[in-house]
């Protein structure tokens, strides 16, 4: 039952997952304020990473990590999914072994879009209305 998140009362749940996303949101705008420093590459894309990797680990708190581990790798969410935890790497890899600033940042921007539309597969018709949206304007 540990990994069942009804096992933690609805506040609790409500309370962690803010403490996550909020944490997230800082680490991310902390990683984007570093990237002016000089050398600040490097934690730019960790904390920029990061920032991700806690906003997506506060659903964890909501739905239980067990059952956010099924949603995220459904049919319907399973390439958003891939491609998002790809560019988690890939933005590491960047910056630790391949020393290639512009792809770090390239990937932070692919890393923001994949969650994005990984986000929006929870949201009823909001792909679609974004596909159409896209569409209307091309």
């Amino acid at each position: 039952k540990v990994l069942d998140a009804s096992t933690l009362s609805f506040g609790t749940r409500i309370r962690w997952f803010a403490i996550c996303f909020i944490a997230g949101i800082a680490c991310s705008v902390l990683g984007t304020a570093l990237l002016w420093l000089p050398k600040g590459i490097k934690l730019f894309a960790v904390f920029y990473t990061l920032g991700n990797i806690a906003a997506l680990a506060s659903t964890c708190f909501l739905m239980g990590p067990v059952k956010q581990l099924k949603a995220m790798f459904e049919p319907k969410r399973l390439i958003a999914t891939i491609v998002m935890l790809l560019f988690l790497v890939l933005t590491l890899c960047a910056v630790f072994w391949w020393n290639k600033k512009g792809l770090a940042v390239l990937f932070c921007i692919l890393q923001s879009l994949a969650m994005t539309w990984y986000s929006l597969s929870y949201i009823p018709f909001a792909r679609d209305a974004v596909i159409k949206c896209f569409s209307s304007c091309l």
